[in-house]
């Protein structure tokens, strides 16, 4: 890596003519599809139509783009006031995870209240593939040079150009591009992502008979509520409220706020334990022999 001086991967993954596919649009692509391929498990297990998640996710992904996009253009609101064309420029980077989450969850409480489905179940679903989604979302991070730490001599530092740099390492002097490696933050969040991905999904298996609809998404959000609270301080270029990254009051908020109603929910009896699991039940139950079953069971004997 020494001499390095220009982005590690090409941001552009394919140009013709006038068009160009940036790999952060692929990857965001692909994090969407893989993670609707775990929605549709995760659907399927409790008894749902997948194919409902799939139509809802074209209107859950809108709300949710525009959710992210609008809190990263607040938050750098001094920079695209000067340059408003770029605010729809979503391919270059500049998606804030909270403002899609709340995108997200007014387009499923909107679509479910529509459909007459149960919106807690499904914010369940969606909150579950949403883990995946961002795991694999922050490899935009790393091709676009962003969401990164303080400089580092720990061997995963990766290399930040100088086009990139903000506030203080903006000094090649004192940080010269060649030698320079910064804490890749876009990966700690990566991987913590799919290890709440993996203890949440263990939990609504292991407890499935015990937890009530929401459970899923109130876990979510004291995850990554965590996480963005454990690792803001070292990001770079935070949005400050009071002194404290904006985002710090957001994570502390859900895990406090999420934690708190979770505990309150099955304290006060707010919800049904393993509700999908007894309609499934009753629906199994209930399921009319098929033509096929009744032909195969030997008719009573005559004799």
């Amino acid at each position: 890596m020494r001499g390095y001086d220009r982005p590690v991967i090409d941001p552009v993954l394919v140009q013709i003519g006038p068009l160009q596919v940036h790999w952060y649009g692929v990857i965001i692509a692909s994090a969407v599809l893989l993670s609707g391929v775990l929605g549709s498990i995760e659907a399927r297990r409790r008894g749902m139509d997948p194919e409902v998640g799939w139509s809802m996710l074209l209107p859950v992904l809108i709300l949710a783009v525009i959710g992210a996009r609008l809190y990263h253009v607040i938050h750098e609101w001094g920079f695209y006031s000067q340059r408003p064309a770029l605010i729809p420029q979503v391919w270059l980077g500049g998606l804030g995870i909270p403002g899609a989450v709340v995108g997200g969850v007014l387009a499923i409480w909107a679509y479910t209240r529509w459909q007459g489905l149960n919106t807690l179940r499904w914010m369940d679903v969606f909150a579950t593939a949403l883990l995946l989604g961002q795991a694999i979302g922050r490899l935009g991070n790393f091709v676009n040079q962003e969401l990164y730490g303080p400089p580092t001599t720990l061997p995963w530092g990766i290399p930040i150009d100088a086009q990139h740099r903000v506030g203080e390492w903006m000094n090649l002097a004192q940080y010269p591009v060649e030698t320079t490696r910064f804490h890749p933050l876009f990966a700690y969040e990566a991987l913590l992502n799919l290890v709440g991905l993996a203890l949440i999904l263990w939990i609504a298996r292991r407890f499935a008979h015990r937890l009530y609809d929401g459970d899923v998404l109130l876990m979510y959000l004291m995850w990554y509520g965590a996480v963005r609270s454990v690792l803001e301080p070292l990001r770079t270029g935070n949005w400050i409220i009071l002194g404290v990254p904006t985002a710090i009051w957001l994570g502390v908020l859900a895990v406090v706020g999420a934690g708190f109603l979770l505990w309150l929910r099955h304290r006060r009896g707010w919800g049904t334990p393993g509700a999908w699991m007894k309609e499934q039940a009753q629906t199994d139950g209930d399921a009319e022999p098929s033509e096929s079953d009744a032909g195969a069971r030997p008719e009573p004997s005559t004799g």
